[in-house]
């Protein structure tokens, strides 16, 4: 007989899923206000929040009165609360959204009480590599997971590890988080319960973990007095009504008695991960990494180094809005269409936000810098050249222009294109005249300021002339009098030709060279032969027809409109080729029809030059028409076809080893799967996708179970996939395949687009069972504009040895660009910032806490197979004090006094070991800027 049988009265919250977020609230209300009923009514009632914070939050944001309340449970140990905010999906945000997820859990959850310190994971769709090590850098010592669990497993506790050797005590819920949510209700709980044990105690040596609840329930009234009737029984189990804390504070097995599991989980084996989610609602996706990119890579670092006054609040409700967004049923698209509505806007708040403050932390340089000038300011963490491409000003006299650095040195730059200088022409009766002038806003006509007006009376024109900055002094009144006077005297049945002009402008492209997280100003200049020039570097762009070449990269397009790249002494065939099939699925599941019909050949090609002759940027457009089955469904695709025309940008840049590819295109189509190929060098048996601060080695092939999900082996992709000595850097997370080629190899296939018609289907080829309930999401057919940015990187060796991790890091993160707004004619400043140096090291986050003036906290990792050290700190921003921090900002001891940070000559100089994640708090002194 089963010693102790521990009962977890629990829900799991779905905050938006199948219904938006204030209908599910409302429910969440009624479900609260019971179990704080009832635990007060009941001392031995015990209730564990789901591991979530933000639906405690929601309640007592619609109940403050209770908070007290809840506190008081909270300290009797009646209801768990924490650490998590939000249950995330951990393959759809960064790793840094994950570490804020569980710090602004745990703080809401402080402020309650104690805080659950375990890593509940219940109900996400699979788990990321570094999970292990993410609990245990904010010091949580144990997890509890069901999706993905390997079929090696065979006990409900393992020991879970990360790539870096950091593992974690795990608890497998075995038979899911609901194992015993039918146990009692029924009369017959002691039967039910007799039989779950039968089926079940398998798992355990011991003692039974019974999870009673399961979406958005609460526990029956009757449940304490059927747990007395079963205890009654002198035969029966003993019950223990429990928390999680109870349960997983008691003693279990041994460390060296527990199965070690390594890396990441996503085997169907035990249960379904529905990787369908993973390329549903593509516009979710790019958001998340757009808004994540924006606050980290941006926002945080340029407030923290160039801000004296931190506008912390502001980065916190960003952050919030984007770790809510991250939940298991929101960023991943699976529920009904309000609800993508709802992510989606949140997620732009997140944007709006992070913007703000990075131009804000901005407008210090702009202030120090002549107002003809530009910023260009450097998001990563070490010295750059990075290409700028921008319409200025330029006089027409001119004949070659470049840029001046603040060294004096000049660097040329490539003319792309000349837009025109008139921006509108009309013909205007002269009594109409002196109305033109109420189209000016204050001084701005047509998005710039007015310079002047010139009237010619013979030729009856009146001609606007618009600048950027325009003049200072300009009068409209006047200007209006002086219109009333020339429409007097030319007659009120007289005609003007109205004309409004810019000034002359060209759109340049430059290399321009940026110090580490720092900015400098530039400003565009007359070239002469006498004057010194800088090289734009060892290549070149050279354009021929169809033919691009920086000579790193040469790419030709071919007559089928694919792409045939040579790079490093690889030529890939066919890249670019896109694959469209059927998908009546869903949005957990891709499902094909039974008889597909696939689509790869376009039925027209046509190719158009973008660029401009020039050293700096090369690029082309190639237009492909297709004709797509107008929809699908489970028996096949129909007839009836509709064409769509896919535009593919192809660019190359001075000193890039890849090849930039932008696809646009109008959907039209429904349920259908829109994929984009790229053929590897060599057959590849092996992928290696970065995502969540780890580069994961996956098969071919997915584990498979009995549970009736189709073992697909489509992985994520947060930042880059490689295979075959070909990597794809990609602007959001992808799901991808590696599948058999037509000649005998492999190809990448990446997802550009899944447009499908339910949430769930309760008859899907790929699923044995349903995954929510089958409702209509017409919006999950993206019908409209779409668009998929990546790059492609031949090379030769390892991703590692190739610089794959440093070329992504560069491709996502580029230069900033803003207008100088200081004095004309003043010198231009060049300030750097916060420098980053170590083989395979890069910045995870940097930022400035609240409480911290002269401190900043940086997260670093370690991207290879190699221990490294990371070195911060440079003669111009010199650290002078460094300490080790968890991911909560708390002091520790890393073990070894060789682990801490060591601070010689102002650099900080941290070890790290294969794929550690750590934390350090260095001082740096005031703001850079400042």
């Amino acid at each position: 007989m089963t010693a102790t049988v521990w009962l977890v009265p629990h829900t799991h919250w779905d905050r938006e899923w199948y219904e938006p977020f204030q209908r599910f609230r409302l429910r969440l209300v009624d479900l609260m206000d019971d179990v704080v009923a009832r635990a007060e009514r009941e001392p031995d009632f015990r209730f564990t929040m789901d591991g979530q914070m933000a639906a405690v939050d929601d309640y007592l944001e619609v109940r403050p009165e209770q908070t007290e309340a809840v506190r008081a449970l909270v300290a009797r140990g009646q209801l768990a609360i924490g650490p998590w905010r939000v249950l995330m999906d951990e393959f759809l945000c960064s790793g840094e959204t994950i570490i804020r997820n569980l710090e602004i859990g745990w703080a809401d959850a402080s402020r309650l009480g104690s805080v659950m310190p375990i890593g509940y994971l219940p109900d996400m769709f699979g788990h990321c590599a570094q999970m292990p090590q993410l609990l245990r850098h904010v010091g949580i010592e144990q997890a509890v997971v069901w999706r993905g669990v390997p079929a090696e497993v065979d006990s409900h506790e393992f020991w879970w590890r990360s790539p870096d050797g950091t593992g974690i005590r795990t608890e497998f819920l075995a038979n899911s988080y609901g194992n015993a949510a039918d146990v009692f209700g029924s009369g017959a709980a002691a039967e039910r319960l007799a039989a779950r044990l039968a089926t079940q105690s398998h798992w355990y040596a011991g003692d039974f973990l019974a999870m009673y609840g399961t979406d958005h329930a609460a526990p029956l009234p009757s449940l304490m007095s059927e747990v007395a009737e079963v205890d009654s029984d002198p035969d029966g189990p003993r019950v223990r009504v429990a928390t999680l804390t109870d349960y997983l504070a008691e003693a279990r097995h041994p460390r060296e008695e527990l199965r070690v599991v390594d890396g990441e989980l996503r085997s169907h084996a035990r249960a379904n991960i529905l990787p369908g989610v993973l390329s549903v609602r593509w516009h979710l996706k790019e958001a998340m990494a757009r808004t994540e990119r924006l606050l980290t890579r941006y926002a945080e670092p340029f407030a923290a180094l160039h801000l004296k006054a931190l506008p912390a609040h502001y980065l916190a409700m960003a952050w919030r809005r984007v770790v809510d967004s991250s939940c298991h049923d929101s960023v991943t698209g699976c529920g009904v269409d309000e609800t993508a509505v709802q992510v989606l806007a949140r997620l732009q708040e997140g944007e709006h936000a992070a913007q703000a403050v990075r131009d804000r932390a901005l407008a210090w340089a702009q202030a120090l810098s002549p107002a003809e000038s530009v910023v260009v300011a450097n998001p990563l963490a070490a010295q750059r050249d990075d290409v700028i491409e921008l319409t200025l000003p330029v006089p027409e006299q001119w004949a070659e222009v470049g840029f001046e650095l603040p060294s004096g040195r000049v660097v040329p730059a490539q003319e792309v294109s000349r837009p025109p200088v008139e921006l509108a022409r009309e013909t205007v009766a002269a009594a109409d005249l002196p109305r033109l002038m109420h189209r000016v806003h204050d001084r701005e006509l047509f998005g710039l300021q007015m310079s002047r007006i010139e009237l010619a009376p013979g030729e009856r024109r009146l001609t606007f002339h618009l600048a950027d900055h325009g003049d200072p002094d300009f009068d409209a009144i006047a200007a209006e009098a002086q219109l009333s006077t020339a429409a007097a005297e030319s007659g009120p049945d007289a005609v003007w030709d109205v004309v409004t002009a810019d000034e002359p402008r060209r759109r340049l492209a430059a290399v321009i060279p940026t110090p580490a997280l720092g900015w400098t100003a530039i400003r565009v200049g007359e070239l002469t032969r006498t004057e010194p020039t800088d090289a734009i570097g060892p290549h070149g762009i050279r354009r021929g027809g169809r033919v691009l070449d920086n000579g790193l990269v040469q790419v030709r397009v071919d007559t089928d409109g694919t792409l045939t790249v040579t790079a490093d002494g690889v030529t890939l065939c066919g890249v670019g080729r896109l694959v469209d099939g059927g998908d009546p699925g869903d949005s957990y599941n891709y499902a094909p029809p039974a008889h597909d019909v696939l689509v790869s050949e376009p039925t027209q090609v046509s190719v158009t030059a973008l660029s401009s002759e020039g050293p700096v940027v090369g690029s082309l457009r190639v237009d492909r028409r297709y004709d797509l089955p107008v929809t699908s469904y489970l028996a096949g695709r129909s007839d009836e076809t509709e064409p769509t025309t896919v535009a593919m940008h192809v660019e190359l840049r001075a000193g890039e080893p890849f090849v930039r590819l932008r696809l646009d295109w109008q959907n039209v189509t429904r349920d259908h799967r829109l994929r984009l190929h790229v053929p590897t060098a060599e057959p590849a048996t092996v992928s290696h996708a970065q995502g969540q601060l780890a580069v994961v080695e996956r098969g071919r092939t997915a584990e498979a179970g009995p549970v009736g999900e189709h073992p697909l082996p489509t992985f994520p992709a947060e930042r880059f996939v490689d295979a075959g000595d070909v990597a794809v850097l990609l602007g959001r997370t992808v799901e991808y395949e590696v599948v058999d080629s037509q000649d005998g190899g492999t190809e990448i296939a990446v997802t550009a687009l899944r447009a499908i018609g339910y949430l769930s289907r309760n008859v899907h080829p790929y699923r044995s069972e349903p995954a929510g309930p089958q409702l209509p999401t017409p919006e999950a057919q993206v019908l409209g504009p779409c668009h998929l940015s990546l790059a492609v990187m031949p090379h030769r060796n390892s991703w590692a040895a190739a610089g794959v991790a440093e070329a992504t890091e560069a491709y996502l993160h580029p230069v900033v660009v803003a207008p100088g707004t200081g004095p004309v004619g003043g010198p231009l400043p060049s300030i750097e910032g916060l420098s980053l140096l170590g083989a395979g090291v890069q910045l995870v986050s940097l930022r400035r806490r609240a409480d911290a003036d002269t401190a900043v906290e940086v997260r670093v990792v370690n991207s290879s197979d190699q221990p490294t050290v990371a070195v911060l700190g440079s003669d111009a921003v010199p650290v002078t004090a460094g300490l080790a921090v968890d991911g909560f900002g708390r002091p520790v001891e890393l073990g070894d006094a060789a682990d801490l940070p060591v601070v010689a000559d102002g650099r900080a100089r941290l070890p790290l070991r294969p794929w550690q994640i750590a934390t350090v708090r260095v001082d740096i002194g005031a703001p850079v800027s400042t």
